[in-house]
């Protein structure tokens, strides 16, 4: 079965940094080491095989013996890349059982790529059915079938795709689920998250640029357009670019072609693009934030994300896929108990999966390998009211939909009291459960107006000035 983890066995630190850097540009997860004695624990932390092993360091290279005979110890034995600073191949395997792939070193991004596909085409492994199911949105409620569906129906295509929904929805693992559904699947899927990147640096991250294009162009530089050509190209947060890239944008998607900051020299490119937003983009048209031309060049299949709130069904499946991969990193695995699960399956969870992430990872670090009750819980998920809360005048979370996460997870006991107002069993600290629910209610205002923080006092009928204070005073950010 073919995996993205790649070993790398190198000494030398900075070295072993800067390839790690170029793994992960490949969309591979490198693991590093520096000695020979940590290869074999590493390899057996998680039952799934590794793509290959790099070595880099002179050291153990010249363990060459030693390191055939780690290697053979194992149940599954990865190929092996060795750089070289003089060229020359220093460790071998005479009986040919391993594979062995020399490349010089300081190695090149396109040299690795062509020796990993290499790896992948001799090994016989069908890297796109495993990543596609890897990859695959978790979750079987109503709204991910949905999801499910569009996805599988447009992958088979090039047209271009706009994944819509709040941050932490999970497009990018969305957008990654169509590529490897698609005929670009064994050529590169490459992120470009839009908002990150300095708007006067993303022409360059996008196109490349020449020798001497502007100061500090040292060297020509490709950019991710050539990096993806034949695969994918991943916009995300395309709502955060700025008008002046969204005219070079739509030209390249209506052309087919660019140019390289400082060249005339124009580039064909092959490239599916597949963009992805959390902002309104018909809104952002309406205040001349977002070029209409472009959105209808990128709105040719448009996918909605659901947020958490509207699939708590799929709470079970989304705990079990998040502690399992926790596991596969190293960590230990948590259990709830079915009072937290209740209470989990009554939140009204404004950073959606990404949210959900984050707390298990907390709660894994503070009970490694342990049973997690309501008690543990930090405050904000105890606290939640079982009934429906209004913002604003809009419902965030239905008793109907609390009932229906809570009866997906079987062995949760059915709440004691439908009231918002009930006493729950053993009492509770009133003021811990007041400053929850503020702080509750102050998260989803400040979601729902992305993060203004004036908005959100509209929202909260407070002045911006106690909002800010209460920020404070709960150590919260906008």
């Amino acid at each position: 079965m073919a995996e993205t983890k790649v070993l790398v066995i190198d000494s030398n630190e900075s070295q072993a940094r800067v390839l790690e850097t170029l793994l992960r540009f490949l969309d591979l997860e490198p693991v590093l080491i520096q000695s020979l004695s940590q290869m074999g624990e590493a390899l057996q932390v998680t039952p799934l095989e590794w793509l290959a092993v790099i070595v880099s360091s002179d050291s153990v290279l010249n363990e060459g013996t030693n390191l055939v005979e780690s290697l053979r110890s194992l149940r599954m034995r990865p190929p092996v890349i060795h750089l070289s600073s003089d060229g020359l191949p220093k460790i071998a395997d005479t009986t040919g059982d391993i594979s062995w792939f020399h490349l010089e070193a300081p190695v090149k991004q396109r040299r690795l790529s062509a020796v990993l596909a290499q790896i992948r085409a001799l090994r016989g492994d069908q890297p796109a059915q495993v990543r596609a199911h890897r990859f695959r949105p978790s979750g079987e409620s109503p709204a991910m079938h949905d999801v499910h569906r569009l996805i599988e129906q447009v992958a088979p295509f090039d047209a271009n795709v706009l994944l819509l929904g709040e941050s932490g929805t999970g497009k990018e693992m969305a957008a990654r689920h169509i590529h490897e559904l698609s005929r670009r699947a064994d050529q590169p899927f490459v992120p470009v998250n839009c908002g990150a990147i300095p708007a006067d640096l993303l022409e360059s991250e996008l196109f490349g640029h020449e020798k001497g294009a502007f100061t500090g162009a040292l060297s020509t530089r490709l950019g991710r357009f050539e990096f993806a050509e034949g695969g994918t190209l991943f916009l995300d947060e395309i709502g955060d670019m700025s008008l002046q890239m969204q005219v070079k944008l739509l030209r390249v998607l209506q052309e087919r072609s660019f140019e390289r900051v400082g060249s005339n020299r124009t580039i064909r490119c092959d490239v599916r693009i597949i963009a992805a937003t959390h902002r309104d983009l018909e809104s952002a048209i309406g205040d001349g934030q977002f070029r209409e031309d472009l959105f209808y060049r990128l709105n040719v299949f448009p996918v909605q994300m659901p947020p958490l709130r509207d699939r708590l069904e799929d709470l079970p499946v989304l705990i079990e896929f998040l502690v399992e991969r926790q596991m596969r990193g190293g960590g230990k695995g948590i259990r709830f108990a079915p009072d937290a699960l209740a209470c989990l399956s009554r939140n009204f969870w404004p950073g959606n999966v990404r949210e959900l992430a984050n707390l298990l990872e907390r709660l894994a670090i503070l009970f490694p390998g342990k049973l997690i009750g309501a008690a543990d819980l930090p405050p904000t998920y105890r606290g939640q009211p079982a009934a429906a809360s209004v913002v604003a005048g809009k419902w965030l979370l239905s008793e109907e939909r609390a009932e229906r996460a809570v009866a997906a997870i079987a062995e949760v006991a059915p709440r004691p009291d439908e009231s918002e107002k009930s006493l729950p069993r053993g009492g509770l600290d009133l003021k811990d459960h007041l400053c929850a629910i503020e702080v509750g209610l102050i998260r989803q205002a400040l979601d729902e107006a992305d993060g203004t923080v004036a908005e959100a006092a509209r929202l909260l009928r407070m002045r911006r000035t106690t909002l800010v204070e209460k920020l404070r005073k709960y150590r919260m950010t906008a």
